[in-house]
């Protein structure tokens, strides 16, 4: 009786997490906390540097984090595309914040010898950062076969080891007060497989393996590490993405049609996400959610469903377009 007890509670419990998959557009634990969890308004006060915070993610990260009334940090290559989205945060924050608590760093993350000044300088001009997030990368479409090697090595420079580099010199200022968050936009490439941008999946699965041994390290710091996984994103990820040739970009584009979140929503969930201090978040539309826990949890079903309907179909499930040889100029 009593294990038939736990048996039908865990059928009903399996149920229910499926159809929960299902319903969210994000992972169970991320979606219950939206509306069950602590809001992106118990960061008011708080500062953010955002790095890649002029377009895309980065920048509805800050929109998200602005009308919870978190002072900014802003840093990308491009100053003027930063002060308009210093201007929209500052408006979206409904008076929360004056134009002194939002910065604006123009800063390229690839000048490593640059991070430790312009963090700095943040420090400098508030007094503490509370918040690191790592958003700045580019992605990938290309076959393994034809990519050159430089481009793996710019992939690498670009989505890790500016990642870690100026992770490490957040950690120096959040080690010596006691407390702090680092928080990496991933992709759901790092937690699956993904076929036709092994640079950028390898990237974003190296990313994991520094980030995780980072969170175990500081498990008893009060410093707090959150991966965000994003799935496919209305951004304009696809003109800047790398190619199989060293410095090359895709200069591709989404379509209205694509199966994709908006850039709205992912910049919301991802301050859910920071607000909770989630170790990591997958959050992408039906059907990658279910996709990715089927990978992790039943890798063996996924691997036996792939080489039933081929590697084109996962591609087509991310880009609403399935990969063809002579597509990596037409994403």
């Amino acid at each position: 009786m009593f294990f038939s007890i736990i048996g039908a509670g865990l059928v009903v419990y399996g149920c229910f997490y499926t159809l929960a998959t299902a319903i969210f557009d994000c992972d169970v634990q991320l979606g219950f906390l939206e509306v069950f969890g602590k809001s992106p308004r118990r960061l008011k006060g708080k500062v953010a540097f955002i790095t890649g915070a002029s377009s895309g993610i980065g920048e509805h990260t800050a929109y998200a984090l602005a009308k919870a009334g978190v002072r900014l940090v802003l840093t990308a290559r491009r100053n003027l595309e930063l002060q308009r989205v210093k201007q929209q945060c500052l408006a979206v924050s409904l008076g929360q914040l004056a134009d002194k608590d939002v910065l604006v760093i123009p800063m390229d993350v690839l000048d490593f010898a640059s991070h430790k000044a312009h963090f700095q300088y943040a420090l400098r001009h508030f007094g503490t950062v509370d918040v690191l997030v790592n958003n700045a990368g580019r992605s990938q479409r290309a076959l393994f076969d034809d990519t050159d090697l430089a481009v793996d090595r710019q992939v690498f420079e670009l989505n890790v080891f500016a990642v870690i580099n100026l992770t490490r010199v957040a950690l120096a200022h959040f080690s010596q007060k006691g407390q702090g968050h680092v928080v990496v936009v991933s992709s759901v490439a790092g937690v699956l497989d993904v076929p036709f941008s092994a640079s950028y999946t390898a990237s974003k699965h190296a990313l994991h393996g520094y980030l995780n041994s980072l969170r175990v390290e500081k498990s008893r710091k009060n410093i707090h590490v959150t991966l965000l996984c994003p799935g496919p994103v209305f951004t304009n990820f696809l003109s800047e993405a790398f190619t199989d040739k060293d410095g090359e970009k895709l200069d591709g584009s989404t379509r209205s049609t694509d199966k994709r979140m908006s850039a709205q929503r992912c910049g919301q969930l991802n301050a859910v996400a920071i607000a909770n201090k989630v170790s990591e978040a997958w959050i992408a539309r039906f059907p990658m959610v279910p996709m990715v826990y089927i990978g992790v949890y039943f890798p063996i079903l996924l691997k036996v469903a792939l080489r039933l309907v081929g590697p084109e179909k996962l591609f087509a499930a991310r880009d609403s377009k399935e990969f063809g040889p002579t597509e990596t100029k037409e994403l």
